[in-house]
């Protein structure tokens, strides 16, 4: 057996385990790779409930995929496409939760708290998501044309700063949450694979998370084993959010209510998405304060942030 191969038998093993150690009643599926790599494991050991969510009217291509694998894992299978209505509540909670006004997280966080409430509400009291691995595994298409001195220091920086929303809104709703990629021996192994068996070329394509991807080949069909990574946003639907508010805002009630917040609070909004995120956020926590005086303070909002901090969590600022 060659080295790739070994590492391929290593990765399976290891996450077979780990999936078994957090086995649930649903997962959250895309039908990317993460959650496919779970629903397959999973599906060996339990009757598995998979919740696929789209925004209703958008361009959702998690839903094809997820149903593709679901068909193929004989998944009880539930899509639910949510309306402007649930948008607006999910977004209030969300921001509650959260703390941010960080549009690309509340995007993204959109989609996983309304997956989480019908999971609840389909009886589910414990779900898997795939949180973590796009990190441990290098996923991400910034890492992709980096050296790899400079690959090992930013996955090492992603290590250090790696948060995941799933966890606070499953938690606000009363549901135990899942996250087998970061069981501690798979991300043991992860931190210590060589990144070049992560991020490498295949058919003259350069792949994240090619070591796992070369070990389920034969597992998962091709479609989603060689599937780009698309963000939360961009498998739901919620990429159209910004669309949404450049229509549903005025320019002029924007550039007014933008210099308002600067002037009041110290907030400078960059966008009418970030304008609406931002009036539900001093609404339901307040206007953003530093508690720390002596703290590194990004310079857009005024939250406090990590002393290595490049990125603010609470308005999505980057880099600071």
């Amino acid at each position: 057996m060659d080295e790739i191969s070994e590492i391929c038998s290593k990765v399976l093993a290891l996450l077979e385990e780990a999936v078994k150690r957090n086995l649930s009643e649903g997962i959250l599926l895309s039908g990317g790779l993460d959650t496919s790599i779970l629903a397959a494991l999973a599906s060996r050991h339990v009757s598995l409930k998979a919740f696929t969510i789209g925004f209703d009217g958008a361009p959702a291509p998690d839903i094809n995929y997820a149903s593709m694998l679901s068909s193929k894992l004989r998944l009880k299978h539930i899509i639910h496409c949510f309306d402007e209505h649930e948008l607006q509540e999910a977004i209030k909670r969300v921001i509650e939760i959260e703390k941010s006004f960080d549009p690309m997280e509340v995007r993204n966080s959109v989609v996983i708290y309304v997956g989480l409430k019908v999971a609840k509400e389909h009886g589910v009291s414990s779900i898997m998501t795939g949180d973590g691995c796009d990190e441990l595994f290098a996923g991400y298409s910034f890492l992709f044309n980096l050296g790899e001195e400079e690959l090992n220091s930013a996955l090492q920086k992603l290590w250090n700063t790696m948060h995941f929303s799933s966890i606070d809104l499953a938690g606000a709703l009363g549901l135990e949450i899942k996250l087998p990629f970061l069981d501690p021996e798979v991300k043991s192994f992860a931190m210590s694979l060589n990144s070049k068996y992560k991020v490498r070329r295949e058919k003259g394509k350069v792949y994240g998370k090619w070591i796992l991807r070369k070990s389920f080949e034969g597992i998962l069909p091709d479609e989603i084993l060689w599937r780009d990574k698309m963000p939360i946003e961009g498998g739901s639907g919620t990429a159209i959010l910004p669309e949404l508010f450049d229509r549903r805002i005025s320019d002029i009630e924007f550039e007014g209510k933008r210099r308002e917040y600067l002037e009041k609070d110290g907030v400078l909004i960059k966008s009418k998405e970030q304008l609406f995120y931002y009036e539900v956020y001093r609404s339901v926590v307040g206007t953003p304060r530093p508690i720390d005086l002596n703290g590194k303070v990004c310079p857009y909002c005024r939250s406090n942030v990590a002393a290595e901090a490049i990125y603010c969590r609470t308005c999505g600022a980057y880099p600071i």
